[in-house]
């Protein structure tokens, strides 16, 4: 004979919850937001800071870019990926603070057309 227990027998109850980590990272990402509007609000309006950012990157100078970056005040830990299609900057909490969150901003540059065969 098989005998069946109901799911709430032999359910492994789920654990409190304590959200203040989850609350501190939120507000840690909203630093990283803030951050991340200055970046993009300086590449939408300064046509000369974005042409000398694109310029630094197809040179492959990647640490020229973090300090263009740095330059406008952020204090986010930034790091920075580029390729010809455009730039992939990551946003975290700075050095020494905690490791909560991380912020990715993609922008694309070039748009190749499609390859046709």
């Amino acid at each position: 004979m098989v005998y069946f227990l109901p799911p709430a027998a032999w359910a492994r109850p789920y654990p409190s919850v304590n959200p203040a980590i989850f609350s501190q990272s939120a507000a840690t990402a909203q630093t990283l937001m803030n951050d991340a509007g200055v970046i993009l609000k300086r590449l939408a309006e300064s046509r000369s800071f974005a042409a000398t950012i694109m310029s630094a990157a197809q040179e492959g100078k990647t640490e020229e870019v973090k300090r263009l970056i740095r330059s406008l005040g952020i204090r986010s830990q930034t790091e920075v990926y580029f390729n010809p299609d455009g730039i992939r900057l990551t946003l975290s909490p700075p050095p020494g603070s905690f490791p909560c969150c991380q912020l990715a901003i993609g922008l694309r540059w070039n748009v190749f057309p499609p390859f046709h065969v």
